[in-house]
């Protein structure tokens, strides 16, 4: 079996914990946790394998892999270390909090071939990877454009719990929106240029509240997507997706939006519409409408594997290093144009 060790229990910690005591190819052997901390840690099995520090717990549990849910600012200094160390990692998105980190971990990444994957876990649903094999087998025709939201309302008690919440880096753009990136780089292919408008006139605190961006994509297809985190919608992954049990779902509704030139799909209801393939498409004609089916898994149980996987050697990771900082990218070049109101193009 490979010895998982998972560095920081909070909330996604504890999730990878439960995942990995539940897949059998694997065993929990460590969890880094700080003494002051270790009090969270409720199940004797968990108090009996933690550590106060990362080095004390790769000398003692010799890992095959580590999952890195920790703080964001410790991201890059455990993955590093884990990777001078030739250990595999999983590091929870966002890869860092900073492009130049990023960077040099996907250069180190790349210079020592090490087996590394970010989490961001949505591209591992099968929802998407339907909607991959739709775009890849031409059933759109030529991709046009993408129509995205993130709409939804964090409740009072939310940022009570979480001062931070209120103020610089703690908005929805870092928070949320880095997952809705990863979902259109990996329909649309990659991000070249945003132009970003935000507000924060409905809560009135430091950080934006609403966001609105258009986005061009190097293939050509253009998109736009709207966020939010003080709107009383539907229209968010969460609450549409049916893949985390403590939202509840809306069956008639969407968050994205696919249009190409011989057909659209909506998802997640996974509503097609195509153009007949004998047929020149015209809005005059009729369109074949069909439901696609998709038997849906948990993304967080896939990731698991793939990591897994990518332990073994046996398969690529599905969300590269590469891929973490390409996501950050865009995230910084939002919120640099929701600064300055202007297009921001990320070649530049």
């Amino acid at each position: 079996m490979l010895k998982i060790v998972v560095i920081g229990p909070g909330l996604m910690g504890q999730k990878h914990i439960e995942l990995i005591e539940r897949n059998p190819r694997c065993t929990l052997v460590g969890i880094v946790c700080p003494e002051q901390d270790q009090h969270h840690l409720t199940e004797d099995r968990h108090r009996d394998v933690a550590f106060a520090d990362l080095e004390t717990c790769l000398a003692n549990t010799r890992p095959s892999g580590v999952i890195i849910s920790s703080p964001n600012i410790f991201h890059y200094e455990q993955a590093q270390r884990c990777i001078l160390d030739g250990i595999p990692v999983l590091i929870e998105k966002p890869i860092t909090t900073d492009l130049t980190e990023a960077q040099q971990l996907v250069d180190l990444v790349a210079a020592r071939q090490a087996k590394a994957i970010v989490g961001h876990h949505r591209a591992h649903s099968p929802l998407l990877q339907t909607a991959r094999q739709v775009i890849e087998n031409g059933t759109l025709g030529k991709l046009i454009g993408i129509q995205g939201s993130a709409v939804f309302y964090k409740p009072s008690e939310y940022f009570a719990a979480g001062p931070w919440r209120t103020v610089a880096g703690g908005g929805p753009i870092l928070i949320n929106l880095i997952h809705e990136i990863g979902i259109m780089r990996s329909l649309c292919g990659e991000i070249s240029g945003v132009h970003a408008l935000s507000s924060r006139h409905a809560r009135k605190f430091e950080v934006e509240d609403t966001v609105a961006i258009n986005l061009a994509f190097e293939a050509g297809a253009l998109g736009n997507f709207l966020l939010s985190d003080v709107a009383a919608s539907a229209r968010s992954w969460e609450q549409t997706s049916q893949e985390n049990p403590i939202y509840p779902t809306y069956g008639d509704e969407d968050c994205y939006h696919l249009a190409g030139t011989r057909g659209s799909l909506a998802i997640p209801t996974m509503r097609l519409k195509r153009v007949p393939d004998d047929q020149e498409p015209s809005w005059t004609r009729p369109l074949i409408e069909e439901t696609l089916t998709v038997k849906r898994t948990d993304p967080l149980t896939a990731q698991l594997d793939n990591f897994l996987d990518v332990i073994e050697g046996i398969a690529e990771p599905v969300v590269s290093a590469f891929d973490g900082l390409q996501n950050l990218k865009v995230i910084e070049a939002i919120q640099q144009s929701a600064r300055s109101q202007t297009m921001v193009w990320l070649n530049d």
